[in-house]
């Protein structure tokens, strides 16, 4: 289990107008969102996967709501494995399925092969990274260096902006593809590499923000809403793990 860290030398620092508010609190966030998608576009599409090995270069069951082709082959292959399981499974095993943690030979066939190398292939044919072959001792190894630094930058930037200057306080209101990027990140171990850049105030902020939020009880705040359900499901199952 990772686990977020501070710099060694710093110092750890009725129901219907419910309803109603919470409706226009979902629009707010809708529109916000629509316009960070408008802005995004311009951008090189990335998928969550793609981004969280970009950033780190320096118990309830699964119910397939759609089996429709995303166009990603390694969330294809997933979802390909979870419409043909039966009975179904928890997200904390089916993290272990795929990863290859399980103990369960009859089960490794669920197993997902080269997912760094398939995904580092991705951002290679999209102008993120490039391959290289270095010689270490008697072996050759592939490397993929990142060639396109802006948009490794647009992302950080992007991640310190969600817990400083658009900091909501509220994990409910935040968009939900930066809170799934956010866990997995600190899930990953490469938080850290995201606030590294700033300064010492701006990065004890950043790390504390940070930490009261993936140190939130998962089952409560899965409860709230249900857009975010799975996410909090995820970071449940990493800290079991």
């Amino acid at each position: 289990m990772t686990t977020l860290t501070h710099r060694a030398r710093r110092t750890e620092v009725g129901k219907n107008s419910e309803k109603k508010v919470e409706s226009e609190e979902d629009a707010n966030q809708d529109r916000s969102q629509d316009n960070e998608d408008t802005e995004d576009s311009k951008d090189i599409r990335l998928t969550l996967m793609e981004e969280v090995l970009l950033l780190g270069l320096k118990d309830k069951e699964v119910l397939l709501k759609s089996d429709s082709p995303t166009g990603d082959v390694l969330l294809d292959e997933t979802l390909k494995h979870i419409k043909a399981t039966e009975p179904t499974e928890t997200v904390q095993t089916w993290i272990e399925l795929l990863t290859g943690e399980t103990w369960n030979p009859f089960k490794l066939q669920y197993q997902l092969r080269n997912v760094r190398e398939r995904i580092a292939k991705n951002l290679v044919e999209k102008g993120i990274l490039t391959t290289e072959k270095q010689n270490f001792l008697l072996f050759d190894m592939t490397t993929h260096p990142v060639t396109n630094t802006t948009e490794k930058q647009r992302l950080v930037k992007k991640l310190q902006d969600s817990v400083l200057e658009r900091w909501v306080n509220d994990p409910q209101r935040m968009d939900k593809r930066t809170l799934a990027l956010l866990v997995l990140a600190h899930s990953s171990d490469v938080l850290e590499n995201v606030f590294s850049s700033l300064t010492d105030d701006k990065y004890d902020v950043a790390m504390n923000r940070a930490k009261d939020l993936v140190e939130l009880d998962p089952e409560v705040e899965g409860t709230k809403h249900s857009a975010t359900e799975m996410i909090w499901a995820v970071l449940a199952a990493f800290n079991k793990s």
